[in-house]
């Protein structure tokens, strides 16, 4: 595997067949080189015993908002589970809360080098966490970076049923009332499947993602160390802090 030595250049528009969409092993979590990987539809995922390991799997597993399946158990809870959902609350907490155990899945991938790039990245506007409450507890979200119309979802956890998918839903909800294209999932799963996320070839994915965020719209010069500028996100403020679910 190659080391990675400067941010990424065209490595990124071919990528390794076996293990799926391997690119590249080395480099920094740096805010900067964060942000540049995920513009080229690039993301970290490794665990402590190797190096940074980055990805950009074909197929690419995305949601567009509109497409967000909201099946008759989760419009129910949404109205009547009592639930309400914040924005940029708890982000620290979701980040760990997502980063624990889960059953009859191996390893841990959300090591504390990747919570502490995350909370760099959210005390710079960049990185966003969703969170649902019942009772006054914690009991479900996701986070992930928002840059333009898109957000790059990492990760998400439930303590509670669908807790997760209502914090999903308004996602998708404020994306598609406020101008927001395309929700990152990443990588296929059942679960992701079964309420509207598809797959695309990763040169529609590449696509997507030069036309909506244009390189014009960042500020990416060197050093590697020098803090990002992304495009704004306005549909978060579409998602209140202490709204009721509905």
């Amino acid at each position: 595997m190659a080391l990675i030595a400067t941010p990424f250049i065209s490595i990124y528009r071919t990528g390794i067949e076996s293990p799926n969409g391997l690119l590249a092993a080395g480099g920094e979590l740096t805010p900067a080189w964060l942000v540049d990987a995920y513009r080229k539809g690039i993301f970290p995922w490794y665990s402590d015993e190797v190096p940074i390991l980055w990805w950009s799997p074909d197929p690419r597993m995305i949601l567009l908002p509109a497409q967000f399946k909201r099946r008759r158990s989760l419009a129910k809870r949404l109205r009547h589970g009592g639930f309400s959902v914040t924005l940029d609350q708890q982000f620290t907490q979701v980040v760990e809360a997502c980063a624990a155990p889960r059953k009859n899945e191996p390893g841990l991938w959300i090591n504390p080098d990747m919570r502490r790039a995350y909370q760099r990245l959210h005390e710079l506007g960049i990185a966003h966490s969703i969170e649902v409450h019942r009772d006054g507890e914690l009991v479900g979200g996701l986070y992930g970076l928002a840059m333009g119309p898109g957000f790059f979802g990492e990760s998400m956890f439930s303590r509670q049923p669908d807790a997760s998918k209502i914090a999903l839903a308004y996602l998708a909800g404020a994306m598609q009332r406020h101008g927001g294209a395309l929700i990152d999932c990443q990588m296929h799963t059942p679960h992701l499947a079964s309420l509207g996320a598809t797959t695309v070839a990763r040169s529609t994915f590449i696509n997507y993602l030069e036309q909506w965020l244009p390189e014009k719209a960042f500020r990416l010069s060197p050093p590697a160390h020098q803090t990002p500028s992304v495009p704004a996100s306005p549909w978060l403020a579409a998602i209140p802090s202490g709204a009721e679910a509905e």
